[in-house]
C-alpha cells in the first residue's frame, strides 16, 4: 500500500506561474498570501494529510461507518483525526476573520484542500458539506444565526449538512414536499424525509448544523415555493451552549460502492412534533441560497476528481516502479519493471497530465474567484465573475469524469492486481464514482454550461476566453522545436472546435433544444480538453522561459514534455468530440424509442 506525497513542487509552480498568485496577494485583504506564507502552508498540510489522513484511507474503507441505535459510529481513528483537524485550524483556512476564519484566498484553500481529498475522500466530505454551509448562511444568515453558529462552524467544533433531496424528488427539487409549519414565534416546525445527506449525522463533532430545504403552508408549486431553514441537530441556547436535542435523526445510512467512511444518511424531520428551525433569508427564495452551497459545492467535488487522480497516479507509478514482469519489447534478456513497456507508460503518462491540467485549471478558477471577490475595479470583478461561472461546471463535471478514467487506469496499469481489494488500486476507482452523480450529474453540469452559461449569453464569455487561449497558442507557435509546434497545432486544432461547437449552441439552441442538448456532454468534455490543454501550454511556455534563464532543474523539461503529451494524446480528440457536439444530436433524436 502506497502512501500520499502532496505534489508540492508542482502545486507551487501552478499556483504561482499560472493561478498568479501575487496578484490574488495584491487584492484587499489577502495581503497576507505571499509566497512563503503559502509554501509554509501547503507544507504543513502536506505533513498533516499525509502523517494522518492517508493512513486511515484505506482502514477506514474496510471498516466503514456504522449505524446503531438512531445514530453513526465513524470508524477507528477519525474522530482523533478530525479532533487534530479542527485544533490545528485546517477547517478556518478560508473563513471569514469576523467569524474566527483566517480569510485565506480561494485559491490556497483549493490546494489545501486538493491534499484532504487525495489523502482521504471519505473524511474530506465533512469539511466539504461544512465550508458551503457555512457560505450560505454568510450570505443569506440573519445576524443572529450568524453570531449563533458561525463562529463554531468556522473553527469546525461544529459541522453542516446540505438536506436538499427527496425519495420522490432525486434531482427534480421542484418535487421537494417537506413541510415548514410557521409556530408564531419565529421558529418553524419541519416534517419531511431527506436522502443521501453527507455527514447527516457522525460523532466527531458536538452539534451538526443542517441546512435544510421546504416548503411553507402558503407556498407556490415547484421551485419558487422552496425556503431554506437552519435546523440544528441539538437546539442552542442564547448563551451559546447546546439544548436539548432537536427532532431530526438518522435513520439509515447507505450501503455504497465506495466512500464507506463517509455516512450517507437518511434524515427524518419531524417524528415527535417536528424539527425546530429558523428561516434562511426571504421565504420563497430557498433555491437561490442554497444554490450557493451547491456552487461551492461543486467545485470541490471537482477537486475531488483532481485528488483522486493523483493518488491513482502516485499508487500506479509506485507499483509500476517495483512489479517485475515480461521482458523489454526491444528484447531484453531478463525480465523489467512493467514502468519500461510503452503501453505502461501511456498510461502513466495519461494519468500524470489529465492530472496536471486539472490542477492548473482547477487553482486557475479558485483564483479567479477571488479577484471576483476582492478586485477594486467592478469591471474586473465582473470578468472573473463571469469565467468562473462558465468554468465551474467543467471543473466539476470534466474533472470529476477524468477521475473516474484516471482511476480506471490505475487499475489497469496494476493487471490482475488491480482487480485484487488488497492492493489499494480498487479503493481509488470505487471511490471516485460517485463525483460525477453528486452535486448535478455530468449530464445536469454540462446542460448548464450549454444553456445557462452560453446559449443564454450568446456565448460572449466562451469567446472571450476563446481569445486568451489563441494568445497562448500564437505564443507557442513562437517557440522553436517539435514540442512547440506539437502544442501549438494541437491547441489551434482545439480552440477551432470549441469555437465551431459553440457557434452551432448559439445558433441553434433556441430552435432545436433537444438536438443540441443531445451533445451537451461531448461539449464538456471538449472544453475540459482544450481548457487543459490551454492550460498545459501556458505551464509549457513559462517553463521554456526558466530553461532560456538558464535554470537546469529537470522539473521543467518534464512540464514541457508532459504538456506535449497532453497535445498528441488527448487534445487531438477535440476535433472529434466537436462533430460530435455538431451532429451527433439529431442522429441521437431519431432513435426509435422502441430500441431501447
Amino acid at each position: 500500500m502506497s502512501s500520499y506525497v502532496a505534489p508540492l513542487k508542482d502545486m507551487m509552480f501552478v499556483l504561482t506561474e499560472l493561478a498568479g498568485l501575487d496578484k490574488v496577494a495584491a487584492l484587499p485583504g489577502y495581503e497576507e498570501a505571499t509566497t512563503d506564507v503559502v509554501e509554509a502552508i501547503l507544507d504543513e498540510s502536506a505533513r498533516f494529510t499525509g502523517g494522518v489522513l492517508a493512513p486511515l484511507n484505506w482502514s477506514g474503507d474496510q471498516e466503514g461507518a456504522r449505524w446503531a441505535d438512531m445514530a453513526v459510529t465513524m470508524p477507528s481513528g477519525f474522530k482523533e483525526a478530525y479532533a487534530r483537524f479542527v485544533d490545528n485550524g485546517w477547517n478556518a483556512l478560508g473563513g471569514n476573520p469576523e467569524h474566527g476564519g483566517q480569510g485565506l484566498p480561494k485559491v490556497v484553500s483549493a490546494a489545501v484542500q486538493e491534499m484532504w481529498k487525495s489523502a482521504n475522500m471519505s473524511f474530506s466530505l465533512c469539511p466539504l458539506l461544512t465550508l458551503g454551509a457555512i457560505e450560505a448562511l454568510e450570505l443569506a444568515g440573519t445576524e443572529a444565526q450568524k453570531a449563533m453558529y458561525l463562529p463554531n462552524m468556522v473553527s469546525g467544533k461544529w459541522t453542516g449538512t446540505m438536506n436538499i433531496t427527496e425519495p420522490q424528488a432525486g434531482s427534480d427539487l421542484a418535487a421537494i414536499r417537506s413541510r415548514a409549519v410557521p409556530q408564531g414565534d419565529g421558529t418553524y416546525r419541519i416534517f419531511g424525509q431527506k436522502i443521501f445527506i453527507t455527514y447527516g449525522d457522525h460523532d466527531m463533532a458536538e452539534n451538526t448544523i443542517h441546512l435544510v430545504l421546504a416548503r411553507t403552508p402558503d407556498a407556490p408549486e415547484g421551485v419558487k415555493g422552496i425556503s431554506l431553514f437552519v435546523v440544528p441537530k441539538f437546539l442552542v441556547n442564547a448563551d451559546g451552549t447546546l439544548g436539548p436535542r432537536n427532532d431530526v435523526h438518522c435513520v439509515s445510512i447507505e450501503h455504497k460502492l465506495g466512500i464507506h467512511a463517509s455516512p450517507t444518511c437518511v434524515m427524518v424531520h419531524g417524528d415527535n412534533g417536528g424539527s425546530i428551525g429558523t428561516l434562511v433569508g426571504k421565504e420563497n427564495e430557498g433555491l437561490k441560497y442554497m444554490f450557493v452551497m451547491m456552487n461551492a459545492a461543486r467545485f470541490a467535488v471537482g477537486l475531488e476528481g483532481l485528488a483522486i487522480s493523483e493518488r491513482a497516479y502516485q499508487h500506479a507509478v509506485t507499483y509500476a516502479r517495483d512489479r517485475v514482469q515480461g521482458r523489454a519489447i526491444e528484447g531484453s534478456p531478463a525480465p523489467v519493471a512493467i514502468i519500461r513497456h510503452p503501453d505502461i507508460r501511456r498510461m502513466l503518462m495519461l494519468m500524470r497530465s489529465h492530472t496536471e491540467a486539472m490542477r492548473a485549471l482547477a487553482y486557475a478558477v479558485a483564483a479567479a474567484h477571488d479577484a471576483a471577490a476582492r478586485h477594486p475595479d467592478a469591471a474586473q470583478r465582473a470578468q472573473n465573475q463571469a469565467f468562473v461561472d462558465l468554468m465551474i461546471p467543467v471543473v466539476k463535471g470534466w474533472s470529476t469524469e477524468t477521475g473516474n478514467a484516471m482511476s480506471y487506469l490505475g487499475v489497469q496499469v496494476h493487471g490482475g492486481m488491480g482487480f485484487v481489494e488488497e492492493t489499494g488500486a480498487a479503493q481509488f476507482m470505487r471511490d471516485a464514482r460517485i463525483t460525477t452523480i453528486y452535486e448535478g450529474t455530468t449530464g445536469i453540469q454540462a446542460n448548464d454550461l450549454m444553456g445557462r452559461k452560453i446559449a443564454r449569453e450568446g456565448g460572449a464569455t466562451v469567446k472571450s476566453v476563446i481569445a486568451m487561449m489563441r494568445e497562448t497558442q500564437g505564443q507557442a507557435a513562437a517557440q522553436p522545436g517539435p514540442a512547440f509546434a506539437a502544442i501549438a497545432a494541437a491547441l489551434d486544432g482545439g480552440i477551432d472546435a470549441v469555437s465551431q461547437a459553440t457557434d452551432h449552441i448559439v445558433a441553434h439552441y433556441g430552435k432545436d433544444v433537444r438536438s443540441v442538448a443531445a451533445g451537451a456532454v461531448p461539449f464538456l468534455q471538449l472544453m475540459g480538453n482544450v481548457a487543459g490543454g490551454w492550460m498545459m501550454a501556458r505551464a509549457a511556455l513559462v517553463a521554456q522561459g526558466r530553461i532560456d534563464a538558464g535554470d537546469a532543474d529537470p522539473f521543467y523539461p518534464a512540464k514541457i514534455t508532459t504538456a506535449r503529451f497532453f497535445a498528441d494524446h488527448v487534445m487531438a480528440m477535440a476535433p472529434g468530440l466537436a462533430r460530435e457536439v455538431i451532429q451527433g444530436g439529431a442522429s441521437t433524436l431519431e432513435l426509435d424509442e422502441a430500441l431501447f
